[in-house]
């Protein structure tokens, strides 16, 4: 299986890299020789990046999670949107705009709009508008639609994002990066490999080399939902009850604090109740309570009384 893979990724011209003068030097471990001016990439080092590509594509889309492919350059624009149609995955295939990743919730705004103006444009709203501000309205779907088609039913961020060229789409790994995103790129020989998490060194201008490892990717991420579908739903764990014996027992275990006061408990039915308590909580109830007016009058003729016993004491 790895021959006839490697047979053909050579028959593509995955190989080829870019000029000698145009190299980075990051490059060279992907590097096999150099004939004339082109240097040839090494195709066991891209054999390896693609296998650690797919197991980790892999793994993401088992556990749950999205894929976006990213390829806006001209060779790879209709690959992009064949594989991701092809595994059910999202993709960016015109232009990437900034902040699609770290600011995401204006972008389900944008395609919230999008749905409104394709709303009326369906129910014949759009003709009883203005020329101008017809025109004006299809003019803005368009837009929003040839931008933002391709992650419309992303509703949140991906698990890992593939690009197509690293140096073209630098802000999408800038941005993925910035999100702990995992990315797995197309590397160029005159790109930079630490600019991705996994990188896969082939020729990035080749259209037969994009297509055949975006397919081997997207084979991948087929095997990953596979694997989701294929594990068993974890059944919902049941909620604890806690009887209502166990905890009275338990408080009733809990001996009380010094110097806190003990309330006693009312006794239940059929239980005989001590006189003693019995008879305080009669009086406590006969008793009425007594106002502040009722303690002003008191206090002069307390005082009054006191003198009186003076005078009689004296005499």
């Amino acid at each position: 299986m790895a021959k006839e893979l490697v047979r053909e990724l050579i028959n593509a011209g995955v190989h080829f890299g870019h000029g000698v003068s145009r190299w980075n030097p990051k490059m060279a471990p992907y590097i096999f020789t150099k004939r004339g001016n082109i240097h040839i990439i090494d195709v066991k080092k891209t054999l390896e990046g693609l296998l650690l590509a797919k197991r980790l594509l892999a793994e993401v889309v088992s556990s749950g999670k999205d894929v976006v492919f990213v390829g806006t350059k001209r060779q790879a624009q209709k690959a992009v949107e064949a594989v991701a149609g092809r595994c059910g995955m999202h993709y960016v295939s015109e232009r990437w705009l900034g902040g699609m990743l770290t600011n995401f919730r204006t972008i389900r705004s944008r395609l919230k709009r999008l749905q409104q103006l394709e709303a009326m444009q369906e129910k014949g709203a759009l003709e009883s508008e203005s020329k101008k501000q017809a025109s004006r309205l299809r003019r803005e779907m368009r837009k929003i639609k040839s931008n933002l088609e391709g992650v419309r039913k992303m509703t949140r961020l991906p698990g890992a994002v593939v690009v197509v060229d690293v140096k073209k789409e630098y802000l999408a790994l800038r941005e993925a990066k910035k999100l702990g995103i995992t990315t797995v790129g197309l590397i160029d020989t005159d790109s930079d490999p630490d600019t991705v998490d996994v990188a896969i060194p082939a020729n990035d201008d080749s259209i037969r080399a994009i297509d055949l490892v975006l397919n081997e990717l997207a084979d991948a991420v087929a095997i990953g939902k596979t694997m989701v579908s294929a594990r068993p739903e974890a059944k919902p764990r049941p909620k604890r009850v806690r009887s209502r014996r166990v905890a009275l027992a338990r408080a009733s275990d809990k001996k009380p604090e010094e110097g806190t006061a003990v309330e006693a408990e009312p006794a239940k039915s059929g239980e005989a109740v001590p006189a003693e308590t019995s008879e305080a909580t009669e009086q406590a109830k006969g008793t009425e309570p007594v106002s502040t007016e009722a303690l002003k009058t008191a206090e002069p003729a307390s005082e009054k009384a006191g003198a009186e016993h003076e005078e009689a004491k004296g005499s």
